[in-house]
C-alpha cells in the first residue's frame, strides 16, 4: 500500500493582523502536489497577502502553514527552507537594472545554493529558453519590454527549481498588449504540473489552467470550485456581483 503524497499547501486557522485591521480571517485552506489555484475577489480582500505569507514575505499572527511538509508557525520558523521550495513573480518585475537578465537569473543559485557559475549560468539559459526569450541574455532589464521583464523574473524564479510557484498579479503592471506573452508562458508551466498559486483578475486564464477557482473578500474564502462550476453556478450572491462586474 503506497503512502499518500503530502499536500504541496496546508494552511490551518491562519490569521494576519496589520495593526488592528485583519487582513486574513482564520484561513483553512490545501493545494495538492501539482495542482493549480487561481485567487480572485476585489482590492483589498487578502488575496496578495495569503499567497505572501507562504514564504513568510508576511508574517501570521495564528495558525499553521506547511508547505511541502515543511511547518511555518507563527514566529516564521524554517523560512529559509520554504523560500528554497517556493518560487514567486510579483506585480512589478524587481530585476537588478545593473545585472544582465543572465546575471539577474544566476544570482539566487550562486548566492544560496552555491551553484557553480558554469552550472548556474546553464540552467539560466535553459528557462530563459523555456520563456522564449534566450536572445535576451546579455541585455540589461532597461532594454526590454515590460512582458519581456516578466518573463525574465519568471525565468528568475525557475532557476531555483521550485516546487511551487506563486504569481501575485504578474500581469497588472503590463500594457494589454504585453498581457497575453506573460500569461501564454504561466500556461506552458502549468500543463507541465507546476503546482502554482496565482494571484489574478484574468479570468479566462482561471477557466484554461485553474483546476479550483478561490474567490475572497474581506480576508476569508467566500467561495471555491472547479472553474466550469465557479463560473457557471456561483452559490453567493457577493461571487455573482464580482463576476458580474468583471465580465
Amino acid at each position: 500500500m503506497t503512502q499518500a503524497q503530502q499536500p504541496a499547501v496546508e494552511m490551518r486557522g491562519v490569521t494576519k493582523f496589520f495593526g488592528a485591521f485583519q487582513a486574513l480571517k482564520s484561513i483553512d485552506l490545501t493545494v495538492e502536489q501539482g495542482e493549480r489555484i487561481v485567487i480572485c475577489g476585489p482590492s483589498g480582500s487578502g488575496k496578495s497577502t495569503l499567497i505572501r505569507t507562504l514564504n513568510q514575505l508576511e508574517e501570521i499572527q495564528d495558525g499553521t502553514i506547511t508547505v511541502d511538509g515543511i511547518e511555518l508557525t507563527a514566529g516564521g520558523e524554517n523560512v529559509a527552507k520554504v523560500r528554497r521550495e517556493v518560487g514567486m513573480v510579483f506585480q512589478q518585475f524587481n530585476l537588478f537594472p545593473h545585472l544582465t537578465v543572465l546575471q539577474n537569473c544566476t544570482l539566487a543559485p550562486l548566492k544560496t545554493r552555491r551553484a557553480d557559475k558554469a552550472g548556474a549560468e546553464a540552467t539560466a539559459r535553459k528557462y530563459l529558453e523555456r520563456v522564449k526569450i534566450p536572445e535576451q541574455a546579455d541585455k540589461f532589464p532597461a532594454q526590454l519590454s515590460g512582458g519581456q521583464q516578466q518573463r525574465v523574473a519568471i525565468a528568475r524564479a525557475l532557476c531555483m527549481e521550485p516546487r511551487i510557484m506563486l504569481f501575485d498579479e504578474p500581469t497588472s503592471a503590463l500594457d494589454p498588449e504585453m498581457v497575453k506573452e506573460v500569461l501564454d508562458t504561466m500556461i506552458d508551466l502549468a500543463r507541465e504540473g507546476m503546482t502554482m498559486l496565482c494571484v489574478t483578475h484574468e479570468m479566462d486564464f482561471a477557466r484554461a489552467v485553474a483546476d479550483r477557482v478561490i474567490f475572497m473578500e474581506q480576508g476569508a474564502i467566500i467561495e471555491e470550485g472547479p472553474p466550469a462550476e465557479f463560473f457557471g453556478n456561483p452559490k453567493s450572491e457577493r461571487l455573482r456581483n464580482f463576476l458580474g462586474q468583471i465580465s
